[in-house]
């Protein structure tokens, strides 16, 4: 019995389908693929559909899908809304910004059917309400950005389009989901405009960047210069502490050197024989100096016996042993002297 009444539910469904109009109410109605049906007692109601019943011209219930039954005569379906995801191209429309730039703008905007009884009787046409609701606010937040905004600022505009609709249309049972802005127009002369400025801009850059590769090169070639300098002063600085060195160093050995010779001269002399040693000595002396007489200079200095060498010598060598005679040696000296006083400051 329950198979007989379904075959003969679908078939007269079918026959309706064929013979009654699309319902004109609602765009989102006509996406439907399904038209109102009859009251055939057994109904299946597809997926993601919400089929609102009226009895006796007022709401009844909205059918679930799957299997449903009505009282025929009494039951009617009134409305059918689809429970998908609904996509509504916005159309193009003109609007101001807050610097007075006229826009051309459209959008696509995405809702779903949250509550099929609020679409129903809350709104003559959802679809139609929720796309001047858009329109609207769009030209709204369009007024409370410049030009510049606009295209920085896209993302916070779907933003605030979204939550305007959505204050709005709550209760109309309808979500919208999200807006996003399709194609934004600007005027010819503002698109010239804009162009200039990006080029303007991109040879501001290349300007700033110009500038600050040469100021950064000159840096660096002061900065080298510097630094070399320094290292200049600095291995001029160790050439002469190493001078300094080696030549006090140097000074150091010809005081040793001599401070021995003159002690081996001194032991020589001490030694028995000693006196003829010295007196070969000057007397080799004043014949090397004889022999480099007039050559650094004209002007000469001679004695008066200057061929005598023997005089010369004896001469040299008295005056060698009277100073040997009265410088007392050197620790008698320390130890004989007494300290000299300084006489008191008057």
């Amino acid at each position: 019995m329950l198979g007989t009444l379904c075959r003969t539910g679908g078939a007269v469904f079918k026959n309706s389908q064929q013979s009654l109009p699309r319902l004109w109410v609602t765009l989102s109605q006509q996406r439907c693929a399904s038209r109102l049906p009859m009251n055939t007692m057994v109904l299946f109601v597809p997926q993601q559909e919400a089929w609102v019943v009226q009895r006796m011209g007022r709401f009844h219930r909205v059918l679930e899908p799957g299997l449903n039954f009505l009282i025929p005569v009494l039951d009617k379906v009134r409305y059918v809304q689809s429970l998908k995801e609904i996509v509504i191209d916005i159309p193009e429309q003109s609007a101001v910004s807050l610097d007075n730039v006229t826009l051309q703008i459209d959008g696509v905007l995405y809702l779903r059917i949250l509550d099929p009884l609020k679409a129903s009787y809350g709104v003559e046409d959802p679809e139609y309400a929720v796309t001047q609701l858009a329109q609207t606010t769009m030209r709204s937040e369009l007024g409370k950005l410049t030009l510049d905004k606009v295209f920085r600022e896209r993302e916070s505009l779907n933003s605030n389009i979204v939550r305007s609709i959505n204050q709005a249309s709550d209760d109309w049972g309808i979500r919208c989901l999200r807006y996003e802005i399709k194609d934004i127009q600007v005027p010819p002369r503002i698109k010239d405009s804009m162009q200039m400025q990006v080029e303007a801009e991109r040879k501001k850059r290349a300007t700033v960047l110009e500038s600050e590769g040469m100021r950064e090169s000159g840096i660096n070639v002061a900065e080298g210069r510097k630094q070399a300098q320094i290292l200049a002063s600095e291995g001029e600085k160790a050439e002469q502490i190493n001078k300094a060195a080696g030549e006090a160093q140097a000074v150091l050995a010809k005081a040793e050197a001599k401070s021995k010779a003159i002690r081996l001269l001194s032991d020589a002399l001490a030694e028995q024989n000693g006196n003829a040693a010295a007196s070969l000595s000057v007397a080799e002396q004043y014949v090397a100096a004889f022999s480099n007489l007039a050559k650094k200079s004209n002007t000469l200095l001679l004695p008066s016996n200057a061929g005598n060498i023997s005089g010369m010598v004896t001469q040299a060598m008295t005056i060698y042993s009277k100073l040997a005679k009265q410088s007392p040696p050197a620790e008698s000296m320390k130890t004989d002297e007494p300290p000299v006083q300084s006489p008191p400051a008057q």
